[in-house]
């Protein structure tokens, strides 16, 4: 059994106060003042544990050595187990297809930043787009079907990636 200051913490973060309990024949305080159901909890729990603020791609001087670094982060952090857990719980959560995901627009702000810094150094680049369809997808991917995500895999998508933009 969890601790009540677990609840409590929950609670705080719902803005709901600890009200009355159900012999008092009153509504007894839930999340769903805050969330429409457990989906969007999880959802919101899953976005905020994948895009930490503050979180910027690697300048190493390199496109690929950018890219290469960059996507092993990535790939470390989302193979954790309990980061893996939150990404499968986001895409469980979700049951419509969205404008925008907040994971998305955080690595494509990242993505912006590595082509934009390669550019500047005068190195041909591929487009965001296909940095984000070409080796950060393929990562979610396999990391929500349980497929296997290793450096040599980040290397091979960002070779392939470079490939591409010649």
């Amino acid at each position: 059994m969890r601790p009540l200051s677990t609840f409590s913490s929950c609670r705080s973060l719902a803005g709901t106060s600890r009200g009355s309990w159900p012999w008092t024949r009153s509504p007894a305080p839930t999340l769903y003042r805050r969330w429409d159901s457990v989906h969007v909890l999880l959802e919101e729990v899953a976005v905020a544990a994948l895009t930490r603020d503050g979180e910027s791609a690697p300048d190493t001087g390199s496109l690929q050595q950018d890219l290469t670094e960059w996507a092993q982060v990535i790939a470390r952090d989302i193979t954790r187990p309990h980061r893996a857990r939150y990404l499968r719980a986001m895409v469980s959560a979700r049951t419509e297809i969205l404008a925008s995901c907040p994971v998305t627009e955080k690595r494509r702000e990242q993505a912006s930043e590595v082509v934009s810094r390669a550019r500047e150094r005068g190195e041909k680049t591929p487009s965001v787009p296909q940095i984000l369809d070409h080796v950060i997808a393929p990562l979610y991917h396999h990391v929500v079907f349980a497929l296997p995500v290793d450096g040599e895999y980040v290397r091979r998508l960002v070779r392939d990636l470079l490939a591409m933009a010649e």
